[in-house]
């Protein structure tokens, strides 16, 4: 496995396979043959189906010459390597090709010339949690992670993360604006938490963590800077829940970074083993992840062990297996942003839950990943991405 770093990718929403991936390459494109006469991009499968309502083109031709970028959409078209191809085309004054590149978004902001993960810097020794549990003892998963990275890079970076994560919450409770797109979609943060400060403390905090994955999920559906937790689909989940910790209960950077370096363990496993990608597994690997790494994180910031932790990661994971993909006009807006929103409450109630047991159960995580692996490749494309299927309908 590479460095949890790159499950933590800080930019633009709204899609960390629509547009992230998409604006990475053309930027390696344009790079690479800067001064042609002409561009086109053809965009296949999922990138085709919603990419217009994910910005993917806007997302181009930030790096692409707008006047002379014209694009071709084969929403029906799936490459056989991957659901998110792409193939860039320069061409010369007279039309001639001068150069072409076949690629594609795999999730997470990555891209692939194959459509699989490939060329990772792999610096764990060990590729599953069974593994890593045997391996740290009675040592905390967070501990592992500092022993393997570059302990004062890593540290320096997920500090990074964590500001932005906090950035986008408070931005997202201010903002009150009408999202982008044809639904029209009122932002709802902003009035749903001056409303409930209304009521007595209990039960504000019962529902402030969904409020904080709202704020989030509303700033990247607006296609503002975010941090993706594991996608920018799913990006607030794990900063609500973290956030909540923060504000709510023990003001302590410190132990918030060390959740954050659980977390992203948690979701590199997953990344490594199945997949992130909603194109390719449907929502349980964007929602179904990004619970799964909070789950973990906040059970361990009430103290629990790895065991319960792993626990704990299984469970939030385990309840979002078969979740499909199917955004509204392909806006990551509905279901996309509520679901953040329940995501971070259930990975409260999996992280509790955990704390409460002694750690041992039936189905392990490294179980409940293989099942996500094999469940979403058995899912029919309508439930991918496609807005073909499901709600989308």
């Amino acid at each position: 496995m590479e460095s949890i770093t790159k499950i933590f990718k800080i930019g633009r929403g709204p899609s960390s396979s629509h547009t992230m991936g998409p604006e990475k390459a053309a930027r390696e494109f344009m790079a690479a043959i800067p001064n042609a006469h002409s561009y086109k991009v053809e965009l296949f499968g999922s990138l085709a189906a919603t990419g217009k309502g994910h910005l993917t083109d806007t997302a181009i031709l930030t790096i692409l010459p707008q006047e002379r970028t014209t694009f071709e959409w084969h929403p029906d078209i799936f490459l056989p390597e991957h659901p998110n191809g792409m193939i860039f085309h320069a061409y010369n004054a007279n039309g001639e090709t001068l150069m072409e590149r076949k690629t594609f978004s795999i999730g997470g902001g990555d891209i692939s010339d194959n459509g699989k993960r490939q060329n990772e810097e792999k610096i764990y020794p060990h590729q599953t949690m069974d593994d890593i549990l045997n391996y740290i003892g009675n040592r905390r998963l967070w501990e592992y992670v500092a022993e393997v990275e570059n302990e004062d890079a890593l540290w320096d970076y997920l500090n990074t993360v964590w500001k932005q994560m906090q950035r986008e919450i408070r931005d997202g409770l201010e903002h009150e604006s009408t999202l982008p797109g044809v639904l029209h979609l009122p932002r709802k943060a902003s009035t749903t938490y001056s409303k409930l400060r209304s009521y007595n403390e209990a039960f504000q905090k019962r529902y402030l963590t969904s409020i904080y994955a709202l704020a989030a999920a509303e700033e990247n559906a607006a296609g503002q800077t975010i941090v993706t937790a594991p996608t920018c689909g799913s990006c607030g989940v794990l900063p609500a829940v973290l956030y909540t910790y923060y504000a709510d209960y023990e003001k302590s950077d410190k132990k918030i970074l060390h959740a954050l370096a659980t977390a992203g363990l948690i979701g590199n496993l997953i990344k490594h083993n199945a997949s992130i990608s909603g194109a390719e597994v449907g929502c349980q690997g964007e929602i179904g992840s990004a619970c799964s790494m909070a789950s973990g994180a906040i059970c361990q910031l009430m103290g629990g062990s790895s065991y319960q932790v792993e626990y704990a990661a299984e469970i939030g994971l385990e309840h979002h297996l078969g979740l499909t993909c199917d955004p509204v006009c392909g806006l990551v807006q509905v279901p996309c942003i509520e679901r953040n929103g329940f995501a971070a409450m259930r990975a409260i109630d999996a992280g509790t839950y955990a704390l409460l047991s002694d750690g041992k159960h039936l189905i392990s995580f490294d179980k409940v990943v293989k099942v996500m692996k094999v469940t979403g490749h058995d899912l029919p494309s309508l439930y991918k991405e496609t807005s073909t299927g499901g709600l989308a309908i």
